[in-house]
């Protein structure tokens, strides 16, 4: 305000130089970007306000090349004529899912969209009271449906539904059958949910397409890691279902998406559908996807994708690397510090498995002079920022969810926290 008024006498009371290292200070901060890395100590493998999934070092590679040149997105290098984007894809999804066609979107939410939309508008959709969930960011399966065109059946109760239940709705104006696999919750007791082969047989009977959402995009059985209840989507496709939808982002892996899968004669419809270009997604999520997939195709998941890797690896291994980190962190805390490890839990994330934990190894810090609070506020306040969390007043790093090659970074932030 007083340079702005042409105060002469501020500088002698200003330091010159302080005020260029602040001005200095200011502008930096207004140019730094707002998207940055972060260091995830939360142990949420799936966090969703973190981004979600992290991608494969051969989806990163993949992202580099297509960014910054020109592909042949649209173009037949067999036939130099144009082509479409969906051939990119055209092979590896079907080969991987065990599937006749497949069609990638923008996200999960777009493909029951463009499923409800093209296959059922007018017309009566049959679902499960049990299953009309709310997701993220008020995705309602009612709204959703009733933005599509399509009409609302409900069957069955909140807790129970039978296979009867279906099909004693079924009519002339029924379109298909949906089941939603409730990804972020669960009901529990008195309950009872048809059984998918159940469905397959009636949905034939009658005729109809049952199509299926099955959430976060499992594509490997994770019941050996302590995970289950999480349909996998070859399973559905094995048993019959005509159309699956998926996301690509949390348990699959990959980048945002959303995935279709089933039947050649639907898919060809979703396809034909002008929405379909509004829900596109572009060179870039189908190379990281390509790449992210080909792990599949090769049996390497487990080791190659990053949320794989991070749910699958061993209590063993996590005590071992943060007693590692421990030993390097302790002749480097101040006097009035301290740093234990403790047993406690990750967790997935993302809505999926909600009723699901990981055994892990947890560093928790303690400082005489800063509160967890304290200490939570300066590492989210470093470069890189690191995010972690807070439980009993314990300020607590899950090493589960954060890179090997982080490591030095969190060390150096933690050693500056606690002086």
């Amino acid at each position: 305000m007083a340079i702005r008024a042409g105060d002469e006498s501020l500088g002698k009371v200003v330091d010159p130089e302080r005020l260029i290292a602040l001005l200095e200070d200011r502008i930096k901060l207004h140019l730094r970007p707002v998207l940055r890395p972060v260091i995830n100590a939360t142990g949420v493998v799936l966090h969703t306000n973190l981004g979600r999934a992290p991608l494969s070092i051969a989806a990163q590679q993949c992202l580099s090349a297509v960014s910054s040149r020109y592909t042949n997105l649209e173009y037949d290098l067999t036939t130099g004529e144009r082509s479409h984007r969906d051939k990119v894809l055209a092979s590896i999804l079907p080969e991987v899912l065990g599937c006749e066609s497949s069609a990638v979107v923008n996200n999960n939410a777009a493909a029951v969209f463009l499923i409800l939309n093209t296959l059922a508008s007018g017309r009566e959709v049959l679902v499960s009271r049990g299953e009309l969930i709310e997701i993220g960011g008020a995705f309602r399966i009612p709204d959703i449906m009733a933005r599509s065109g399509a009409l609302l059946r409900e069957v069955g109760t909140t807790n129970k539904t039978r296979v009867e239940d279906y099909a004693s709705a079924i009519g002339p104006g029924t379109a298909l059958l949906l089941r939603i696999h409730p990804s972020n919750y669960r009901i529990r007791g008195f309950t009872h949910r048809p059984a998918l082969d159940e469905m397959v047989r009636m949905a034939r009977h009658h005729q109809i397409p049952l199509v299926e959402d099955i959430g976060s995009g499992c594509l490997t059985d994770l019941r050996p890691f302590g995970i289950a209840g999480e349909p996998v989507a070859q399973e559905s496709l094995a048993a019959g279902v005509d159309l699956v939808c998926f996301s690509a982002d949390k348990l699959l892996g990959g980048p945002q998406a959303g995935i279709i899968a089933g039947a050649r004669r639907w898919i060809e419809l979703i396809r034909k559908n002008p929405l379909m270009r509004v829900c596109r997604v572009e060179k870039l999520i189908y190379g990281a996807l390509e790449a992210t997939l080909a792990n599949y195709r090769t049996g390497r998941a487990l080791s190659e994708i990053p949320v794989l890797r991070m749910i699958s690896v061993s209590v063993g291994e996590l005590e071992a690397r943060a007693t590692a980190f421990l030993e390097r962190l302790k002749p480097r805390m101040p006097a009035d510090a301290g740093a234990a490890l403790i047993e406690g839990s990750s967790v997935v994330g993302g809505g999926s498995c909600p009723e699901s934990s990981l055994p892990t190894r947890l560093i928790a810090l303690e400082s005489a002079r800063k509160t967890a609070n304290d200490l939570e506020a300066i590492l989210r306040s470093q470069d890189p920022p690191t995010i972690l969390r807070i439980e009993d007043n314990k300020t607590l790093i899950d090493l589960r969810t954060v890179f090997p090659d982080e490591e030095d970074a969190l060390l150096e932030g933690i050693c500056l926290a606690l002086q």
